[in-house]
C-alpha cells in the first residue's frame, strides 16, 4: 500500500522523503498554474521548463513541488563548461534513484553538448512510457529509470551568453512563462507568518517602494528589485520583530 496524490488527470506516488522542517512557498495563482502545468508534463512523460527573468520563483517553484510529493530535489546549476559525460552521468544518477533534477540556466549549456543531451533525456523519457525500472541508454551505458525521476529545466531567455535549445530538445520539455511573481500576496502572507498584525497594509507599503524604485532608479544590473530583495527585507524585518514583539508596526 502507498499514497497516492492526485492533480487534475496525473496520479503521483508520494515519495516519503523526509525534508525536515523547512520553509515552503507561498502558493498564489502564478505557483497553482505552474503546479498543474508540470504535474500534467510529468504525467506525460515529459520535463518541465520554467521560463522567465531571474528573481520570479521559477526554481523555487520546482523544489516546493518536489516537497509537496516528497521527492528529493536536486538543483544543477549550469555553466558552458558542462560536458555530455558529466551530464550523463548526472541524469544516470536521477534516473536510477528516482529523484527529480532541476537543471538551472540549462540554455547556458553550448550547443554541441545540448544536442548529445538530447537523445539522453529522450531515451529516459521513452523507458518512463515502457513502465517502472526499465532500461535506457545514457554515455554507453545502460541503466534502469524510476518511474518516480523528474526532470525541470529553467531558463532566462534572452540573456547575454545564452543559447537557443535546439527544437528537438524543446519539443521534450513543457515551457512555462513565469514572469511577475505576485509581490502583494507573498508579502502579506510571509509579514503575517512572521508575526506581523497589520500585514496586509505593511505588505502594500513594500510592493509600492519597490514598484517606484524599479521604475524611477537607476536600470543598472547591480541594482535588484525583484522577489529576491524583497524576500531579504522581510527576513529582516522578521528578526527584528522577535527581537522587539512591542514595538510600532506602523
Amino acid at each position: 500500500m502507498y499514497i497516492k496524490i492526485n492533480q487534475l488527470n496525473a496520479t503521483f506516488k508520494y515519495g516519503y522523503e523526509y525534508q525536515g522542517n523547512n520553509g515552503r512557498l507561498v502558493v498564489t495563482p502564478l505557483t497553482d498554474r505552474a503546479y498543474m502545468t508540470l504535474t500534467n508534463a510529468l504525467d506525460m512523460k515529459r520535463g518541465g521548463a520554467p521560463q522567465g527573468p531571474a528573481g520570479t520563483g521559477k526554481t523555487e517553484t520546482v523544489k516546493d513541488l518536489g516537497k509537496n510529493l516528497a521527492y528529493q530535489v536536486y538543483v544543477q546549476n549550469c555553466a558552458p563548461e558542462m560536458t555530455q559525460e558529466g551530464l550523463g552521468d548526472h541524469l544516470q544518477g536521477l534516473s536510477m534513484s528516482g529523484t527529480w533534477g532541476c537543471f538551472d540556466e540549462f540554455n547556458r549549456i553550448l550547443v554541441d553538448v545540448l544536442s548529445v543531451i538530447t537523445t539522453y533525456i529522450d531515451s529516459i523519457f521513452q523507458a518512463l512510457r515502457q513502465g517502472d525500472m526499465k532500461d535506457c541508454q545514457i554515455n554507453e551505458k545502460t541503466c534502469k529509470v524510476s518511474e518516480n525521476v523528474g526532470l525541470f529545466i529553467t531558463m532566462n531567455p534572452g540573456y547575454a551568453g545564452r543559447q537557443e535549445l535546439p527544437d528537438n530538445l524543446s519539443a521534450l520539455f513543457r515551457p512555462v512563462a513565469m514572469m511577475v511573481p505576485d509581490f502583494f500576496t507573498i508579502s502579506k502572507i510571509e509579514l503575517m507568518a512572521e508575526g506581523f498584525q497589520l500585514s496586509e497594509k505593511l505588505a502594500g507599503k513594500i510592493t509600492t517602494i519597490y514598484e517606484i524604485m524599479s521604475k524611477q532608479l537607476s536600470k543598472q544590473s547591480h541594482y535588484d528589485y525583484t522577489m529576491r530583495a524583497i524576500k531579504s527585507v522581510l527576513r529582516h524585518s522578521g528578526r527584528v520583530k522577535r527581537e522587539n514583539p512591542g514595538f510600532e508596526e506602523i
